[in-house]
């Protein structure tokens, strides 16, 4: 899911002390680039958007993913014949981390989200990344994922959608149901999971084949919509499968370190909507006067503020470590599922903390903690539920 963070655009605000310095110290150079242009190009943009508008308009949407894709951020660790900049992943997760800190709205567009780039079409033939992997790492196109069922929630690969071979043609007929689907209104392809006699399957269905449709609408509480996909007899050729041949059967594996590398993201995004939100309520903190002081004074007020400085910066480093094991070669999935679960609870606590800091100003629809308290709840459901992380963490242990 890609949705908007909660004001009218800032740049850094600062916390009143210097971030982890190992953080500091990763590809700053780049991270100010970016910091550069969101504060000089996004969030002008943004301070024309009404106050109480969670998602921004399409067009709008649109230009931010083209014009960093043209600047090399959006998907920055795709090699550059394809479009990207070559970036480590430790870098794509910095800038994932700083888009969620500006507190701009438009932040998380620029950088490759649930409508961008596939790790999926990685493991694509040299055709499908041409036709459809390519445009995706430019922002020219949009896909969703169809892969979460009505029945089966979080256990994704329950499948009862199924792919069947059509004899005559030597393609594939899918039929089933997908739910929570993210930009299924606007994308120019579905990546859709079917069983393949039990096993599962990922393939390309382009966005206007006479088989394939919208179905039920859902509106979340931060403002993006997630639609159902119905598959009704639709007819895909035998190069759909991604992977080709070799692709029958291998969704599993390949999505999985989809998953982890996408948790990933997440992570790095929850720590930097945490790092905003406790420097709002720092600088609160500061500002506010209550029986003659300020109320930063009182010990109950800097129990929420420090515990959370605390909190947040053992998951700013470690989720820094997993995506630096990445660049090494390990993509071990319990990584990213330590570091998605922390992040995530972290900055439900940090927002929850900073809200309770503001009192009933930061209550008030429009500010920016209102919308990032609802919008940072999902954090901890979206590539998996903090259940679903504990599960993997504890098969890892040996416990399961």
């Amino acid at each position: 899911m890609s949705t908007p963070l909660a004001t009218t655009g800032t740049s850094r605000t600062s916390s009143g002390s210097s971030p982890s310095s190992v953080l500091e110290a990763d590809h700053r150079e780049l991270v100010d680039a970016f910091e550069s242009f969101l504060r000089k190009e996004l969030v002008p943009l943004a301070a024309e958007l009404p106050e109480t508008v969670d998602m921004p308009p399409t067009e709008l949407r649109d230009y931010v993913r083209t014009r960093s894709a043209q600047l090399g951020f959006y998907a920055g660790d795709y090699p550059e014949e394809l479009g990207g900049s070559g970036m480590p992943f430790s870098a794509v997760v910095q800038l994932h981390h700083a888009a969620g800190r500006s507190g701009c709205p438009l932040a998380p567009y620029a950088l490759a989200g649930s409508d961008g780039p596939s790790p999926l079409l990685r493991h694509g033939t040299p055709e499908q990344i041409a036709a459809y992997l390519v445009p995706l790492v430019r922002g020219e196109a949009v896909r969703c994922l169809a892969l979460t069922e009505p029945h089966a929630g979080s256990d994704a690969f329950h499948l009862t959608t199924t792919a069947v071979r059509d004899e005559a043609s030597g393609g594939w007929v899918l039929n089933g149901r997908k739910t929570f689907v993210s930009n299924a209104d606007r994308a120019d392809f579905a990546i859709v999971i079917a069983s393949v006699e039990g096993a599962a399957t990922a393939f390309v269905v382009d966005a206007d084949n006479p088989g394939l449709r919208i179905g039920q609408r859902y509106d979340g509480m931060s403002g993006e919509p997630l639609f159902e996909l119905l598959l009704d007899g639709a007819r895909v050729a035998a190069d759909a499968v991604i992977g080709g041949a070799d692709g029958v059967g291998a969704a599993m594996g390949n999505g999985i370190d989809s998953l982890s590398r996408g948790r990933l993201v997440v992570a790095a995004m929850c720590n930097g909507i945490a790092e905003y939100a406790l420097a709002q309520g720092i600088e609160y903190a500061r500002e506010r006067r209550a029986f003659g002081e300020r109320i930063g004074a009182y010990q109950h007020v800097q129990e929420h503020l420090v515990t959370s400085r605390a909190e947040l910066e053992a998951a700013k480093l470690l989720t820094l470590a997993c995506a630096r094991l990445v660049d090494a070669g390990t993509e071990a999935p319990e990584n990213a599922a330590l570091a998605k679960l922390t992040s995530s609870e972290t900055a439900v606590r940090v927002v929850d903390r900073a809200l309770h800091v503001h009192g009933a100003t930061g209550w008030v629809r429009g500010h920016p903690l209102e919308f990032l308290y609802r919008y940072v709840r999902m954090m901890t459901i979206i590539e998996g539920t903090s259940e679903i992380q504990k599960v993997i963490i504890a098969r890892a242990m040996g416990l399961g």
